[in-house]
């Protein structure tokens, strides 16, 4: 089975857990109490969205090869990382 690695948004607001959201996945978030668990969790959550994405006919979008320039937010920490999930 191929892989496909996804970039995936990483953030934490002061009096939050961890968040995650793919930006070529609309929708498709999760959290964690830790860095860890949010990446485990929207690797999850990538697996589960593209099958549905297949079950109602769509095709997935492919990962886009973008740069990525982290910006000034209010958030306490904002960054990427990438995941890859079964394709």
């Amino acid at each position: 089975m191929r892989k496909i690695r996804y970039l995936v948004c990483i953030n934490k607001d002061p009096d939050s857990d961890w968040g995650a959201s793919v930006p070529d996945l609309p929708g498709c978030v999760a959290t964690g109490k830790t860095i860890d668990a949010a990446l485990r969790r929207i690797q999850g959550a990538i697996e589960l969205h593209l099958r549905g994405m297949r079950a109602d006919g769509l095709q997935p979008p492919r990962p886009t090869r973008r740069a990525v320039v982290p910006g000034k937010t209010r958030r306490q920490v904002d960054f990427y990382a990438s995941v890859e999930v079964a394709a």
